[in-house]
């Protein structure tokens, strides 16, 4: 371990699981009161009576710490989804992202405005939230061409991980059009397996229910 890493180590654990929980929390409810100005150093550190220059001490900036926050709050919605298929993992995708769509929205409308305008914030939340994300769903495709499922020199396969991710932002801002969860599962069957040439398996159809005879 470098010596840097070791001191930023040290510097953590003065702080305990349930003390960083805290302060994480006092971020989080800031955000959800104001949006990203409304965080201040001053204010988690009065919210929660913890010194300001611990919070500086821990953190350093205050991106990296509302990045942080916003990474405990959430749990990444696509690492470890593998079923076999592409499109098992894209509808096992589009359904993780449908369950948590109301919480995680939120959040990150809270900082939308401010991750154009801050460039720290921007990194940081690349870094930590996006990036994990894209990731996946890259490895997903990945994987596809691996299998044969989709050809490896299909230029849509680029476009899937921001389309999927953009959709997400999107469909707050169009909800008489995308009233419900199943937005994304239609969003991946009609617009991202097409594109890459990849055809969904139908839908079985429901037996038609016959009235049980006794036997005579």
């Amino acid at each position: 371990m470098s010596t840097q890493a070791a001191t930023a180590a040290a510097r953590r654990s003065k702080l305990t699981a349930e003390r960083e929980a805290e302060l994480y929390d006092a971020v989080i409810c800031l955000l959800r009161e104001g949006g990203y100005d409304s965080v201040t150093m001053e204010g988690v550190a009065a919210r929660t009576k913890c010194g300001k220059a611990t919070l500086y001490r821990q953190w350093g900036t205050k991106p990296r710490l509302v990045t942080a926050a916003l990474g405990r709050s959430r749990c990444a919605l696509f690492t470890g989804i593998d079923t076999g298929s592409l499109v098992g993992d894209l509808r096992e995708a589009a359904r993780t992202a449908a369950s948590h769509r109301e919480r995680d929205t939120e959040l990150m409308e809270a900082v939308s405005q401010a991750y154009i305008q801050h460039p720290d914030l921007r990194a940081a939340l690349r870094e930590t939230v996006i990036e994990p994300e894209v990731a996946a769903l890259d490895a997903m495709l990945k994987r596809a061409v691996e299998r044969g499922e989709i050809a490896a020199d299909n230029p849509a396969i680029d476009f899937v991980a921001p389309c999927f991710m953009g959709m997400l932002r999107v469909e707050r801002l169009f909800e008489e059009r995308f009233a419900d969860a199943s937005a994304m599962r239609t969003f991946v069957d009609a617009v991202l397996l097409p594109a890459l040439g990849a055809t969904a398996p139908a839908e079985p159809e429901a037996e038609a229910s016959t009235p049980h005879r006794p036997e005579v």
